[in-house]
């Protein structure tokens, strides 16, 4: 597979929200569930998702943080990053991180109790799209 840069990757995630998230449950069983990132903020090789500490994705982040996101689109573009998530509950990063339209998940923001977020930084960045292909290793 050819090469791609960080800037191509970026180029190609922008303006993409919603994708699967894959994550092991520490028997090496996949799940997978849709979730969104803020697909407005240039891609710079992390991906942040808002989500509950007590959430089943989380706790089978802490068992196995390697995880993968698979996005798609209807142009026949396809990606996939795999890598490692960790789990962020700095008030900081969270205001950071907020955007208008999240209430309906968190309804007292960042202080929503149990709010939190994941980071998912990549190591390795797949893409296909109709006659281009490109790979991108952290």
């Amino acid at each position: 597979m050819k090469k791609a840069s960080l800037k191509t990757i970026a180029g190609k995630m922008k303006d993409l929200d919603f994708c699967m998230m894959v994550t092991q449950d520490g028997r090496q069983v996949p799940h997978s569930r849709p979730m969104s990132n803020n697909g407005k903020v240039e891609y710079d090789g992390d991906s942040w998702f808002f989500t509950f500490e007590d959430s089943n994705k989380v706790d089978q982040i802490k068992k196995d943080n390697k995880v993968s996101l698979v996005y798609q689109t209807d142009d026949m573009l396809f990606i996939e990053c795999y890598g490692t998530a960790t789990v962020v509950k700095d008030k900081e990063t969270l205001q950071e991180k907020w955007v208008d339209g999240l209430e309906q998940w968190f309804p007292e923001g960042i202080d929503t109790p149990g709010i939190c977020l994941l980071k998912v930084s990549a190591k390795r960045v797949n893409f296909w799209h109709k006659d281009e292909e490109g790979e991108y290793v952290a």
